[in-house]
């Protein structure tokens, strides 16, 4: 049927339930729609007939099909992705951004500030402008996960439907591993360690989410960390690894310890500010590194310089980040 879309789970969207899956990417479609979807069998996930409450996995595909009528919210948002046009300008942004491509693979340098995909209130996304990445013909690029809008670095795409689902499950496996580099308020005391605090998510107070630290009922979260570089009480360079793959995992982390990301507006009390840096309202926080498997068996290892705001912020500091230590050898692989 025309209309209808395959959409492959991202190793960010696994363990999700499916009616929140929708939620998050088709926003404006109702509950009420979604069931009446569901209930005509028309919204499937690998073929089969799919339940509002089943917990989605990454790699997994959701046949998401046409409203069943003219203008729906639904309809609106898939017509707002596929009439997307690309400018010249943008495709060439785009396209700036590739890190590395094999036949598999493409792999981005996301910029901070750009949104990886859309929403309410977002018209333009990083998803809207992947057609300026089919360097092949017939080729679609997909999602493999996503990063937060402000975060920059590395970000994977799959070529093709099936290295999708491959990548997709590699990360959701955690054979992939990421390394980060953020700027936290402070200095802490403990050099190197492991955060091990379980997160809950519900929604914010003004729609979107929020994830603060519950033991009880939370999930998993576990990230290690150490201090590269400091100024003694003003801020630090952390490098950090998730071992799991939790929503805004890093950012809840760094506060749960006291020293939150510089430029977390969500995270990080009000009172604390770095207005000794240029862009200290930005949040500093950057997907450095990349270590995973690829779908033809060979090991990647990919690295996404700082973004210029976050490079400023280092070259006041002091920091020497232009030539740093391989980090997968300072954290564990296994």
């Amino acid at each position: 049927m025309a209309g209808v879309e395959l959409v492959s789970v991202s190793a960010d969207d696994g363990e999700v339930r499916l009616d929140r899956w929708f939620k998050r990417h088709y926003p404006q479609l109702t509950q009420g729609q979604l069931q009446k979807l569901l209930r005509s069998k028309q919204i499937k996930v690998d073929g089969k007939k799919a339940e509002a409450s089943q917990h989605l996995t990454a790699g997994q595909i959701v046949r998401v099909p046409p409203l069943p009528e003219k203008g729906s919210p639904m309809a609106q948002a898939k017509a707002r992705r596929e009439s997307m046009v690309v400018s010249d300008q943008d495709a060439a942004f785009v396209q700036s951004m590739v890190l590395y491509k094999d036949k598999n693979v493409l792999v981005l340098n996301k910029p901070a500030g750009l949104a990886v995909q859309g929403g309410t209130g977002i018209t333009r996304h990083l998803d809207g402008m992947l057609s300026a990445l089919r360097f092949e013909k017939d080729e679609n690029p997909r999602l493999v996960h996503r990063l937060d809008k402000e975060t920059s670095g590395v970000l994977v795409l799959g070529r093709t439907a099936a290295a999708t689902a491959k990548l997709a499950e590699v990360f959701r496996s955690r054979e992939a591993k990421k390394v980060y580099w953020a700027l936290v308020f402070g200095t802490p005391e403990i050099k190197e360690g492991k955060i091990n605090a379980k997160l809950l998510k519900s929604s914010g107070e003004h729609g979107g989410e929020s994830v603060h630290v519950d033991e009880k009922n939370g999930q998993s979260a576990v990230t290690l960390y150490r201090v590269v570089d400091e100024v003694y009480k003003k801020a630090a360079w952390l490098e950090m690894m998730p071992l799991t793959g939790r929503t805004h995992q890093l950012r809840v982390h760094c506060a749960f310890m006291g020293h939150p990301i510089i430029g977390d507006s969500k995270y990080a009390d009000r009172d604390l500010r770095a207005d000794y840096l240029k862009f200290g309202n930005d949040l500093h926080l950057h997907a450095r590194a990349l270590r995973m498997p690829l779908p033809d068996g060979k090991m990647l290892e990919v690295y996404a310089p700082l973004n210029e705001r976050m490079a400023d912020s280092f070259d006041f500091l002091g920091f020497s980040y232009k030539k740093p230590e391989n980090p997968f050898k300072k954290f564990p692989l296994d």
